[in-house]
């Protein structure tokens, strides 16, 4: 595999990324033409938006720990080192970081179209996200600092946190299901 040939990593990483553009793409004008023609359910279609970007978001916050994990225990500067620091970059920027902003701002229209910004449990929930954001921007730095060689922290750290993003998420999916006040 050569340099010049168009088949190395930074190919690779330009494909995916126009991928992940294309598809995010699609996403956005699905969303748009379904907010232009305005169904009657149309904050069923916003929720469901909202939901499917939610579940990408999680889906990055519950694995780029493990990738972690895994990196740890490679020596810096392997093939193997290199092979998670390219997975973790594409994870963050072409699932994550997308799936967070569509989830923020759908999740915000939804409170305040459908909840006009009330509700104790509301606000709880709005916490919880930001709490999320947090651990996604705690995650973000890491990455940078994995990409960078810099000390990596023990792999049981990183077990721990692992942990972080799905107890948010559970308190947040109580609150949404059953309001409790």
């Amino acid at each position: 595999m050569s340099p010049h040939d168009g088949s190395g990593p930074k190919d690779a990483g330009a494909k995916a990324k126009t991928r992940a553009f294309i598809a995010l793409a699609v996403f956005l004008l699905i969303l748009g033409g379904t907010y232009v023609l305005q169904p009657d359910d149309f904050f069923l279609y916003v929720k469901a938006f909202h939901v499917i970007a939610v579940m990408s978001w999680m889906a990055g916050l519950l694995y780029l720990p493990r990738l972690f994990i895994y990196h740890t225990d490679a020596e810096i500067g392997s093939d193997r080192s290199e092979t998670f620091k390219m997975m973790e970059r594409r994870l963050l920027k072409v699932i994550m970081n997308p799936a967070m902003m569509v989830s923020w701002v759908l999740g915000l229209y939804l409170a305040w179209d459908i909840y006009g910004f009330q509700g104790g449990w509301l606000h709880l929930k709005i916490a919880m996200v930001v709490g999320l954001t947090a651990v996604h921007m705690f995650f973000s730095r890491a990455v940078r600092d994995f990409a960078a060689d810099r000390p990596r922290g023990a792999a049981s750290y990183w077990r721990i946190w692992n942990e972080v993003p799905t107890i948010l998420m559970i308190v947040i999916v109580i609150l949404v299901i059953v309001k409790p006040f």
